[in-house]
């Protein structure tokens, strides 16, 4: 395994130390970020602090004045933070498929000048390096500047590429799972300079018909831009 796995799983482990929710991922569980936190969503655990660590803004959110969210930072080049990466785990750590969860919604802003191919990974570090990685096989391209958007990742088969191991152990049992940018079905993604707005990440049932149709054309599922 190599250093990058063995490095994340170190850090991983130490946030699981923290006390999480019995039951893990349930189906509606919606983080909201109205509580002002960044609700265990965080960066810099492979040990390097993150220049810009993810903030929870006050408002501007997806419902305007007073609407908190949480805003992502990348600033490109070499060392930490060079990529757009959010990892939670904590609340989102379970057994997807048992808990009926074939979704993942949430509304986005791209807040820099450089168009996102976002992509989600589960994983399942726990008591040594991960055994599973599975990552959006299409990513969900969003434009510079799109203004709030939602979106809707689908984790059903076929929607997920297995990186390592297989995609039913890595969403069976996934530990963390991550929202981050990459160009391809693969993990880490690309460095890049920019700012990323995202609120209400919430479970869901099953993918928008119009996001699964979006991403057989080829993975674009901007599915309602907001004014």
């Amino acid at each position: 395994m190599d250093l990058r796995h063995s490095l994340a799983t170190a850090a991983i482990l130490a946030a699981l130390a923290a006390p999480r929710l019995a039951a893990g991922v349930t189906l509606g569980q919606l983080d909201s970020f109205e509580d002002g936190t960044t609700q265990n969503w965080v960066v810099g655990l492979l040990g390097s602090p993150h220049p810009a660590p993810p903030a929870n803004v006050a408002t501007g959110g997806p419902a305007g004045a007073g609407d908190h969210f949480l805003q992502v930072t990348a600033v490109g080049g070499v060392g930490a933070g060079n990529r757009l990466t959010v990892i939670n785990p904590a609340q989102w750590a379970g057994d997807y498929e048992a808990a009926g969860v074939t979704g993942i919604a949430m509304d986005v802003f791209n807040l820099g000048n450089t168009n996102l191919a976002l992509r989600l990974l589960f994983e399942d570090p726990v008591a040594g390096p991960p055994s599973n990685e599975a990552v959006s096989s299409s990513a969900i391209s969003l434009p510079a500047a799109s203004g709030w958007t939602h979106i809707v990742f689908p984790i059903t088969p076929g929607d997920l590429t297995a990186v390592l191991g297989s995609f039913d152990a890595a969403l069976s049992n996934a530990t963390a799972i991550r929202i981050f940018h990459a160009t391809t079905a693969t993990f880490p993604g690309n460095p890049i300079v920019t700012q990323f707005g995202v609120d209400n990440i919430r479970a869901v049932p099953e993918p928008a018909a119009a996001t699964l149709l979006a991403v057989a054309l080829g993975g674009l599922a901007l599915v309602r831009r907001r004014a």
